[in-house]
């Protein structure tokens, strides 16, 4: 494993997850991007499904950096946004104001969780059981 933590997907497995939501969520987005752009809260739900892009695509980058033990700065973040939120002008001008609010909120969300320190999980100690 080419990261340093013990528990969870490994890097490289988590990398191509986040790439292949990436892609299904791309398409699916274009292939109902007329029903996304007919109504309000479908246009609100077009940005969402944007910054559910914005968010594999930055999970997808930190984790190519992290398996080529490099580290993710800002620029990869707004990388992400800007590809997000193209994506979201492809459906509808609106989506990419509430693409950019969500992914506002989903930034702060993976910020707050990178700040705190990892648990290990603790392992069970099988009890013998004794013969009387």
């Amino acid at each position: 494993m080419a990261s340093g933590r013990d528990h969870g997907t490994p890097a490289g497995m988590s990398m191509i997850y986040s790439f292949l939501l990436f892609l299904i969520t791309l398409s699916a987005q274009q292939v109902y991007k007329e029903k996304l752009a007919s109504s309000e809260w479908f246009t609100i739900l077009g940005g969402f499904v944007s910054s559910l892009l914005f968010l594999f695509l930055l999970t997808f980058i930190g984790n190519f950096q992290e398996t080529v033990q490099a580290k993710t700065k800002w620029a990869e973040v707004i990388i992400c946004l800007t590809v997000a939120m193209v994506a979201a002008s492809t459906v509808h001008r609106v989506c990419v104001t509430t693409c950019f609010l969500f992914s506002a909120l989903f930034i702060y969300e993976v910020n707050k969780m990178s700040a705190e320190p990892t648990v290990e999980p603790k392992e069970w100690k099988k009890e013998s059981k004794k013969v009387h």
